[in-house]
């Protein structure tokens, strides 16, 4: 009997681990990820610069690369199309986003695992076009992967944990933070973490990074402050300062409470949103909370087809690398009463503990009262919050048509939930026939593929 073909979408903790799994059990695995190097968002590195102060479990994932000697692992790889089915097909081209002449690619599965993560959400804020303004996950790449401070003072402002590690980063580069801004009052962080506080002991692992995080605080003197959010942003041709200004529990900024800091970059992180257009091409179940919708063993509501990490629900490198396992190994064909499940299973039920907390952070609906009517919301074409506003009671796709938000180089990712938020209503950007740039050569030249 020929061995199982399972493909993974997606090569961050989720993916490597589901890969791993997979291997293990037999399966014959080929790993598809659009990075020049497997590892995603968790595991950035570059060869040569990356500082190892700044990575977490290498071990782990060393260990991960070892078990994938089995696997067939494809970076630079863009998954544009796949068709469900039996077999399952998936469409990707091989070769860097940028290059003339990428070499299609057409896997057939018997299983499909999709874990494509999520990406950072920044809210508009005014003046978040200027230079020197970044998300925070970039800048934290920029430190991690190569070295590399996003300026000489960066006020750092959003929600969520994420917060501390990037605050870290730019302080072992070089960089000062200026200010670290919180969005969560002190007395609903309290509230959030503080409640039934034995679930988290499970996660020992967390409990040694915050220490590392607030130890590094502690060392660069740098403040925190919660219960606000960095609101405007100034500056002539580049960052020169940003205005920080207390808010009410639903993200409402409160009037006379502004500050001025002078700072050279801006760094934001909201939060995150799920990649879920392989998903939902996939023809997956999307819960009402926006993120796939899986049974006990990261099974979606299609046959063969499951998903593992932030894609259904943001958690953590360590529940995506539990989530993954499980899927890597039902994906294979392990029944569900085998050993090999135990392990995964309880580190995944410890990690849903930590996962629930995020909710502390999650956004407000009165975050637009800080936006003006000439705010820039969708940056790659340049649609201001007014002209949002004009067409707020048309279709969704009437709106993207007439204003073009949502349909420039980055198809939505940066601003489609902040335009979604502005309109009231679901716009749709994550539902895409082609999940990634394809140009018209490229496309034309698979049709054979199609065909088959």
């Amino acid at each position: 009997m020929s061995a199982r073909r399972v493909v993974v979408i997606g090569a961050g903790p989720a993916g490597l681990a589901a890969a791993a799994a997979a291997v293990e059990a037999g399966a014959a695995v080929t790993v598809l990820d659009e990075g020049e190097r497997i590892g995603g968002q968790f595991w950035r590195h570059h060869p040569g610069i990356t500082d190892p102060h700044l990575q977490h479990q290498t071990e782990r994932f060393g260990s991960l690369q070892e078990q994938l000697e089995g696997a067939r692992v494809l970076a630079s790889a863009s998954v544009w199309r796949i068709e469900p089915g039996a077999p399952l097909r998936v469409h990707a081209l091989i070769g860097p986003a940028d290059a003339a002449q990428r070499r299609g690619e057409t896997v057939l599965a018997d299983a499909l695992v999709i874990a494509t993560g999520a990406h950072d959400r920044v809210l508009p804020v005014p003046g978040w076009t200027l230079p020197g303004v970044t998300s925070a996950g970039a800048a934290q790449a920029l430190a991690k992967r190569d070295g590399v401070r996003l300026g000489t003072r960066t006020v750092l402002g959003g929600a969520g944990p994420f917060l501390l590690p990037v605050a870290q980063s730019i302080g072992h580069v070089g960089g000062e933070v200026a200010e670290v801004v919180e969005a969560a009052s002190v007395t609903a962080v309290a509230r959030g973490w503080g409640r039934r506080p034995w679930e988290l002991a499970a996660a020992t692992a967390k409990a040694g990074e915050l220490a590392s995080y607030l130890g590094s605080l502690a060392a660069h003197r740098t403040p925190y402050r919660f219960g606000a959010a960095v609101t405007r942003i100034h500056g002539g041709t580049a960052v020169e300062a940003a205005t920080v200004q207390r808010i009410d529990r639903d993200w409402r900024p409160i009037p006379g409470s502004e500050r001025t800091i002078e700072c050279d970059s801006v760094a934001l992180g909201h939060g995150f949103t799920p990649r879920l257009e392989a998903a939902i091409q996939a023809g997956c179940e999307i819960g009402s909370d926006r993120f796939v919708r899986v049974g006990s063993q990261q099974d979606t509501s299609v046959e063969n087809v499951y998903a593992a990490g932030e894609i259904t629900g943001i958690g953590g490198a360590d529940a995506a690398l539990a989530e993954g396992a499980v899927a890597g190994l039902a994906a294979a064909g392990v029944a569900p009463a085998d050993i090999r499940y135990r392990a995964p299973l309880a580190a995944r039920r410890r990690m849903r503990a930590f996962a629930a907390r995020l909710q502390t952070h999650r956004i407000g609906s009165g975050w637009t009262a800080w936006l003006d009517a000439e705010t820039i919301v969708c940056r790659c074409e340049s649609v201001r919050r007014r002209t949002l506003d004009e067409y707020a009671d048309v279709s969704s796709r009437g709106m993207r048509l007439a204003t073009r938000a949502g349909l420039g180089a980055c198809q939505g990712r940066t601003c489609g939930r902040s335009v979604e938020d502005i309109a009231g209503a679901l716009v749709g950007y994550d539902r895409r026939p082609v999940l990634s740039s394809v140009r018209i050569g490229e496309l034309a030249a698979t049709r054979s593929d199609l065909a088959d």
